[in-house]
C-alpha cells in the first residue's frame, strides 16, 4: 500500500510540474489564444483523474449477479481487478462489503462459486472482519495474493438493495426480502429423474447430466456446486465417494441446454432428486457458460475422526504476555483485540496479557485411503518465525458461541504438520514433519494438536464469565475430500469463570 501511494505521489508531482511548465511556455508565447480559463479546466481535469486513481486501490464490486447489489466479490489491487476466497467468509465481511457499495447491510452471505466460477487470481483469503470496517483493505488477511484457492471458491454477498428497502415501512426495521422455501427435486415434478455422467475420460469422473421422464438429458448448474452435491451423485451412481466438485466445461456440455440449478444437497442423501433447488427447466445460470456442474469420483476415501474425549481431558487456561505471542499474531491466531493493542499501544503493547484457553487435538484417519494436503509440496509456504511449513492454510477452527448461537471468540490452527505421531499396532508411521518431509496422516494413524503448541488455542481474554457452546471443527472449509464429514467436529459445553474453564458434554458433528 505504502508503495502505492508513493508511485501516486511521484505521479501527481510530475503531472504538477507539466502542467506548469506548459502553462508557462504558452504564457510566453504572443500568438497564444487559449484562455486561463481553459488552462485551469484542464488542470483541474488532470487533478481528479488522478484523484480517481487513488481512489481505485481497494475498491470492490460485484460481478455475475442479477443486479449491481448481489454477485461474487472482487476487489482491485495494484491495477487489476481480483476475487476474494470464500475461506474464513461469513456476515462480517460480507458487511462490510455491502456498506463499502452503498447499501444497507447484507441479506446473504454466499460461498463456492455462487455466481458462477472466479474469473481472475484470488486477491485475498481467510479474512478476518470485525464487520465495522470502512473496507476490506482494513481487515486481517494471509496477505495480497497469498491462498489455496480454486476457481469454485469464490466469496459472494447478496445486499439488501435500497429498492427493497424504500419499500418498508419508515417507522420500522426494514426487514429482509421473504424468499420462497426451497423444496426437494422430486417434490417439484411429477416425473422421475434420471442421473448420469458424461464427457469424462473415465467412467468416475464427468458433467453431471440429469432428466426427468422422458425429456432429453440436460446440465446442472454450476452455482454453488459443492463437495455435499458431488457425495450424493457418487454415491448414487454407485461410484464410491466423491474426491472433487468443480464448475467447469472441461467435460463439454457447452451445446446442451441447462435444466437444474441451485442444487442445495446436505450430502447424505441417497438421490439428488432428494436434495433441494432453486429452478427447472429453461434456467438461468450465472457467470459463465463454463458453469456446469462435474464430479470426480473414487473408491478409496480418507476419513478424519476427532477425539472429543481428549479435548476434554485436556481444556486448561493459560495467561500470557503478547510479547511471546508475536509468532502466533503472524499466523491470525489472536482476537482482533489483540492487534488492535497492537495499533493504539506502539510502545508497550507486547506488555500486555492475552487469556488462552488451551486444550490438544487428536484426529484419526479411519478412512481406506490417506489424509493428504490438497496443495503439492512445493506450493507449500514456509513461515520463518516458527520455522516450519503450512501444507493448509486452516485445519481446524475453533469457536466460542453464547445462548443464542452468536460467535464471541474464535481460533484456527494451519496445518504446518501434518504427520503420524500415533498409530494402531501393526501400522507404521511414514509421515513426518521434519527436514521438510511429506505430510499427511496414514490411515488407522492420529496427528495430535498437543496444547503447547502455539495457535492450539483460543484467545478468550475479552470473553465474560458464563456458559458457552465450544466448538473444534476439523478440515472445516471441506477442501480435503473425505467419506463423511459428520464426524469432523466435537461441540462441547463451556463453562468458564475468572479462575478455570470446564468443558464437558461433547458430542461429534458436522463442521
Amino acid at each position: 500500500m505504502e508503495c502505492i501511494q508513493l508511485r501516486l505521489r511521484l505521479v501527481i508531482i510530475i503531472c504538477f510540474i507539466f502542467i506548469v511548465c506548459v502553462n508557462c511556455a504558452r504564457d510566453q508565447n504572443p500568438n497564444h489564444t487559449i484562455s486561463r480559463h481553459s488552462r485551469q479546466k484542464k488542470s483541474h481535469l488532470v487533478k481528479k483523474y488522478l484523484r480517481r486513481l487513488k481512489k481505485q486501490e481497494g475498491i470492490l464490486r460485484l460481478v455475475d449477479g442479477r443486479g449491481e447489489y448481489e454477485g461474487n466479490v472482487e476487489i482491485y489491487h495494484m491495477g487489476k481487478w481480483g476475487s476474494v476466497c470464500d475461506d474464513e467468509w461469513d456476515m462480517r465481511e460480507a458487511m462490510v462489503v455491502c456498506r463499502h457499495l452503498g447499501y444497507e447491510r447484507p441479506y446473504r452471505v454466499t460461498h463456492s462459486s455462487m455466481f458462477g466460477p472466479s474469473r481472475r487470481r484470488f486477491w485475498m483469503d481467510n479474512l478476518y472482519c470485525t464487520g465495522d470496517e470502512k473496507n476490506l483493505t482494513a481487515c486481517r488477511f494471509d496477505g495480497w495474493g497469498a491462498n489455496d484457492c480454486t476457481s469454485s471458491e469464490a466469496a459472494g454477498v447478496v445486499c439488501l438493495s435500497p429498492e427493497i428497502t424504500a419499500t418498508e415501512e419508515t417507522t420500522t426495521t426494514p426487514k429482509p426480502p421473504k424468499k420462497e422455501p426451497l423444496i426437494r427435486i422430486k417434490d417439484a415434478t411429477e416425473h422421475s429423474m434420471s442421473i448420469r455422467l458424461a464427457g469424462g475420460r473415465v467412467p468416475e469422473e464427468g458433467r453431471v447430466e440429469v432428466k426427468f421422464g422422458d425429456s432429453a438429458w440436460g446440465l446442472v448448474c454450476g452455482d454453488g456446486w459443492s463437495v455435499f452435491e458431488a457425495m450424493v451423485v457418487c454415491r448414487q451412481l454407485d461410484l464410491g465417494y466423491a474426491n472433487d466438485a468443480i464448475q467447469t466445461d472441461f467435460f463439454g456440455g457447452n451445446a446442451s441446454s441447462m435444466v437444474l440449478s441451485g442444487v442445495q444437497c446436505h450430502g447424505d442423501e441417497s438421490a439428488l432428486s432428494h436434495c433441494l433447488h432453486d429452478q427447472m427447466g429453461q434456467v438461468s445460470c450465472p457467470g459463465k457458460r463454463e458453469n456446469i456442474a462435474g464430479v470426480v469420483c473414487t473408491s478409496v476415501m480418507a476419513d478424519l475422526v476427532i477425539d472429543h474425549l481428549e479435548i476434554m481431558r485436556t481444556a486448561h487456561l493459560e495467561d500470557r504476555q503478547l510479547y511471546f505471542l508475536q509468532c502466533a499474531m503472524e499466523e491470525n491466531c489472536l482476537a482482533s483485540a489483540a492487534y488492535k493493542l497492537q495499533t493504539d499501544n506502539s510502545v508497550n503493547w507486547h506488555l500486555e496479557t492475552r487469556r488462552l484457553l488451551r486444550f490438544t487435538a487428536r484426529i484419526l484417519n479411519a478412512g481406506t485411503s490417506d489424509f493428504r494436503p490438497m496443495i503439492p509440496e512445493h506450493l507449500w509456504e514456509f513461515h520463518q518465525c516458527h520455522m516450519h511449513y503450512h501444507s493448509m492454510e486452516v485445519f481446524a477452527t475453533f469457536d466460542v458461541m453464547d445462548s443464542k448461537g452468536v460467535k464471541v471468540a474464535e481460533g484456527h490452527k494451519a496445518s504446518f504438520c501434518l504427520e503420524d505421531n500415533q498409530c494402531m499396532p501393526g501400522v507404521k508411521p511414514f509421515y513426518a514433519c521434519a527436514n521438510f518431509g511429506d505430510q499427511g496422516i496414514s490411515v488407522n494413524c492420529s496427528d495430535i494438536y498437543r496444547h503447547n503448541i502455539d495457535c492450539q488455542w483460543v484467545d478468550i481474554s475479552e470473553l465474560n464469565p458464563g456458559m458457552y457452546t465450544f466448538k473444534v471443527s476439523i478440515n472445516p472449509e471441506f477442501k480435503v475430500a473425505e467419506m463423511t464429514y459428520d464426524n469432523n467436529a466435537a461441540v462441547c459445553s463451556l463453562y468458564y469463570t475468572e479462575s478455570f474453564a470446564h468443558i464437558f458434554n461433547c458430542s461429534i458433528q458436522r463442521p
